[in-house]
């Protein structure tokens, strides 16, 4: 074996380790309870896919009962070198948290239009003077990361948390979904209790196009069912074939992505109910259901990120060290509208209204 054969046997090793607790996370994730859990921590550490959010999570578990680190959930967390620009040392004999890293190429073309006509730039080798250069995602490596606490140097800053009374919701976290909702074509409706939409908190009619929220409820309660309601706004046109899928799946990903918007604010999320997990990811027609969650989180993770990206409100930080420019390239671009998978079982019949509670 020559010296190049064994480091790339090294590497997919690690890569097939990487997998397999990746996989031993997700299976986990089998309940409510331990959903909701697994969202609120990559809304704190959203700046990671959800994928290296779980690995995170889950090694950064086992090193606090293995007593390496003195708290059980994280704060920062950054690689080698990233802490050493930091003023930060990884403290010796502190193992790190392996997670994927993103491997890119850059690609050429003089008809951007065409996917045929891309080509794959070598190390050194330039473009033509007519074509376009566009950076991508080809693969994954496995890389480290450490938490703070793992390191040593000047003190990092705490993260600063939103300070909130109980049932209080975020200063213009409200008015900033409204938009976003509004911004979609559909009205914002508030009503005065559950009678006028059936029973539920919430309910989005995409005939009427009109989303509607009770206000005999809290701030908070109020909030989280106008985020569910963008969340269906956003990821489940019933116009659009792949989103008609069964209702589990539906509810799921709006109320996860609810979650996600809430914990981004400091909210509390444990009053949230999320169906049981392992149901509907075992009634995906041809998918494994570790890998339907997999995609769910990671789907329900860019949809959050969407629409937390346009609030002008005080959020939580995300895991990034201060100081610290993270310009990491994915291989899925950020955007508002994610549709869920096409291989879901279609609905007998095009649903017209979704709704938080219904």
């Amino acid at each position: 074996m020559t010296a190049t054969e064994e480091v790339r046997a090294k590497r997919d090793a690690k890569l097939d380790e990487l997998h397999e607790k990746l996989t031993g996370a997700v299976e986990t994730l089998v309940s409510g309870r331990d959903w909701a859990r697994a969202l609120a921590f990559a809304a704190r550490f959203r700046s990671r896919s959800f994928n290296n959010a779980l690995l995170i999570w889950v090694q950064h578990e086992a090193a606090f009962e293995a007593g390496r680190v003195p708290g059980p959930v994280p704060s920062y967390v950054a690689g080698y070198r990233q802490w050493q620009q930091l003023g930060q040392q990884v403290q010796k004999g502190q193992p790190g948290y392996m997670i994927f890293a993103p491997v890119t190429g850059r690609f050429a073309s003089s008809n951007p239009g065409d996917p045929s006509s891309w080509r794959r730039l070598g190390p050194r080798e330039k473009h033509k003077v007519n074509e376009v250069v566009r950076t991508k995602m080809v693969g994954a490596r496995p890389a480290y990361v450490w938490d703070v606490t793992q390191t040593e140097g000047d003190p990092i800053p705490e993260p600063l948390a939103p300070k909130l009374l109980d049932g209080e919701a975020p200063q213009g976290l409200w008015d900033g979904l409204a938009m976003q909702v509004e911004a979609l074509g559909f009205e914002v409706l508030r009503v005065p209790d559950d009678g006028r939409i059936g029973g539920a908190d919430g309910l989005t009619d995409y005939v009427a196009r009109q989303v509607s929220v009770r206000t005999d409820v809290t701030e908070v309660n109020q909030i989280a069912t106008l985020a569910h309601e963008l969340a269906h706004v956003l990821m489940h046109d019933p116009k659009d074939e792949d989103a008609r899928q069964h209702r589990g799946v539906r509810e799921v990903e709006a109320e996860s992505v609810a979650l996600m918007v809430g914990a981004a604010h400091g909210l509390d999320t444990s009053g949230y109910t999320i169906p049981y997990v392992a149901g509907w990811a075992s009634s995906v027609k041809d998918a494994e259901p570790v890998e339907v969650v997999k995609a769910t989180g990671e789907r329900v993770r860019r949809t959050a990120l969407g629409i937390l990206d346009q609030l002008d409100t005080f959020q939580v930080a995300d895991g990034t060290p201060p100081g610290l420019a993270r310009d990491v390239p994915t291989a899925e671009p950020k955007a508002l509208h994610v549709p869920p998978p096409s291989e879901h079982r279609p609905a007998a019949r095009v649903p017209v209204v979704a709704g938080r509670g219904l």
